[in-house]
C-alpha cells in the first residue's frame, strides 16, 4: 500500500493532467453537432495513427519481463488499429451519400 501512495504522491501533477484531460474531453466531445462529424473523425484517425506509432515504440523499448507494458502496449496497438480503421471506413460511407448517384 506505501508503494502505490508513494508513486501516486510521485505522479500527481501527471494524474491531475488526466483527470483534467478527461473531463475536457467529454465537454468537447458532447458539444459536437452532427454536421462536423466527418472532419473530426478524420482528424481522429490521424491521431490514433500516432497513438499506434506510440505503442509500438514503447513495446519496442520495453523490457521482455515487463509483461504490463507490453500487454497494453499490444492492447493500444489492437484498439487504436481498430478505431483507425473503422473511422475510416466511417468517414468513407458517410462521403458516399454526398457523391452523386451515376444514371444508367
Amino acid at each position: 500500500m506505501d508503494n502505490i501512495l508513494t508513486w501516486i504522491a510521485f505522479h500527481q501533477q501527471i494524474i491531475y493532467i488526466v483527470i483534467l484531460m478527461i473531463f475536457v474531453g467529454i465537454e468537447v466531445i458532447g458539444r459536437v453537432p452532427s454536421v462536423l462529424h466527418t472532419p473530426l473523425m478524420s482528424g481522429a484517425n490521424a491521431i490514433h495513427g500516432v497513438v499506434v506509432i506510440g505503442a509500438i515504440i514503447i513495446m519496442g523499448r520495453a523490457e521482455t519481463s515487463n509483461y504490463l507494458a507490453l500487454i497494453l502496449g499490444f492492447l493500444a496497438v489492437v484498439l487504436g488499429t481498430l478505431n483507425v480503421v473503422g473511422g475510416f471506413v466511417v468517414t468513407d460511407r458517410m462521403l458516399e451519400m454526398f457523391k452523386s448517384k451515376k444514371k444508367k
